[in-house]
Formats: C-alpha cells, structure tokens, sequence
C-alpha cells in the first residue's frame, strides 16, 4: 500500500476485497488510498446463489464499506461461498437451472433493498457443470442479470478460461452478454495445468496475449471505454511489474477503439 500511495505512475481508481478491510487499523492504512482514488469494493463473500440465508450483519458491515469508500455500486460474484453458515472462502459455482435463477433474483432484490446502491455481478469461473444444469451459461447469467435487474461486471479471464476449459467459443459468449449492462471490465492471468489439461484463474500472472485480444474485442463490441481493474492476488508481484499491467490495458483500449488515449479509468486491486 505505501509503494502505491508512493508512486507517480497514473492509476485512476482502485479496487478493495472490503471484508479484508474492516479492523479499524486496516481501515485507518487504507484511509490515504481512499482519499487519492476513487475506491471500488469487490467482495467474495456475499454467496448471492448459496443456500444460506443472507447474512444482514455481513451486509451492514459492507454497507459501511461502501459509504466509506463513496462508491456508486457494490459488487460480487454469481456464484456461492457458504454452506451451513461455513465461508469456504471459494466462489462455487451455481447449477445453470430456472430453479437457481428463481432463487437467485429473490435474493438479488432482498440485498439491493439493504445495500442502498446498485448491485453488480461478476461472472465467475467454474470446472465443472452442477448437476441439474438445464441451460447454458450465456443463458444463466444474461437472465439473471435482467431479472435480478443488475450491473455486471464482466470479467474477461474468466470468460477465457471458462471457454477453453469447457469447449466453447469465448467472443460468441461475449456476442450474447447485455454489454449495456456492464460497468467494469477485469483483466488477469491465469495458469495451464499441463497435467490435467485445464486452466485455473490464478490471478498470479501477466495476461496472456489471448485474453489481451478478448478484451479488446469485448470494448469493440461494447462500442465505448470501460473502466478496467488489473487483478493480481498473492503473491502480489513488485508494483512496477503490476503497473505495467495497468499500462498495457490503456494501450489495448486505445489501440480497440482507435483512440490515442482512453477515454476510461484503470487501475488495480489493493
């Protein structure tokens, strides 16, 4: 955090996992970083689709977080992450079924009701197919997202990862997505497990040259500039090397709309 708040190079706003911010110690660290930037916060514990009730402290604690942070939306992931009260600390994926999307958009309006800002969903990476699946996964989000009447936040890697893991076409994906409805793009890298011929959303890696080209073609199908966040989880890399990250992705937006400078904000997790 203090490399960040030291440096010159450009980094327009930032993005939080807030749950990793609520001691009062943490929160009075991260105070200099709110006040330069704006601050975007991204939780991995809201278990939007779980079989949980939804956790109203947990929701206070992160309504807290977003007035702190003045931010315009809250957002998570389509998926779940606790069962029987228990956070596994994973994003697990959702059946692609009516009966989970019924489910879902219920609790989608229960939550915006008491976060007071609009709700934004990211498309989560998954290794196999929940049983009781009945649709497909362009399916499942793009009616989830239009029942549940919410922003996405529409992550690139994954849709990579996802296409190549599960043999689909990722820019046909990427033809099917509301893109009206997207307010932020994620960009990462991920590993290729030789052994098993798969790929894991690591988020400890440059993004290879594919994701790159996805992400340029999603801001030409989208036709504008979208703020994008550089992810990179532990362990975090030296700050030059992920502020280049953030470089390369002004440098392929321009170069996606034929613009000599974006337009849009970049930057990075903190």
């Amino acid at each position: 955090m203090k490399s960040l708040l030291a440096s010159e190079r450009p980094v327009d706003f930032i993005e939080i996992i807030p749950e990793n911010w609520l001691r009062p110690r943490d929160r009075a660290a991260l105070a200099p970083c709110i006040e330069r930037w704006p601050t975007s916060p991204h939780s991995v514990h809201l278990s939007i689709g779980g079989p949980d009730p939804i956790d109203h402290e947990f929701l206070a604690a992160m309504r807290a977080a977003v007035a702190a942070c003045d931010a315009p939306f809250f957002s998570d992931h389509l998926c779940y992450s606790s069962i029987g009260g228990i956070q596994t600390r994973e994003l697990l994926p959702l059946p692609f079924s009516d009966e989970a999307i019924e489910h879902t958009v219920a609790r989608i309006h229960a939550v915006k009701r008491e976060l007071d800002v609009p709700l934004v969903l990211e498309n989560a990476t998954y290794y196999a197919v929940m049983p009781g699946s009945t649709m497909d996964e362009a399916r499942f989000v793009t009616t989830v997202l239009a029942e549940g009447d919410c922003g996405f936040l529409l992550d690139v890697n994954n849709v990579f990862v996802n296409a190549r893991n599960h043999g689909y076409d990722a820019r046909a994906f990427i033809d099917q997505m509301p893109l009206e409805r997207v307010v932020q793009l994620h960009v990462a890298g991920h590993h290729i497990d030789q052994d098993l011929d798969t790929l894991v959303d690591t988020h400890t890696a440059v993004a290879r040259s594919e994701v790159w080209e996805l992400f340029e073609y999603t801001l030409r199908r989208a036709g504008r500039m979208i703020p994008t966040i550089i992810e990179w989880d532990d362990p975090t890399p030296p700050l030059e090397t992920l502020l280049d990250e953030v470089e390369r992705a002004r440098t392929h937006a321009a170069h996606a709309l034929a613009q000599g400078q974006p337009a849009a904000s970049f930057g990075t997790t903190a």
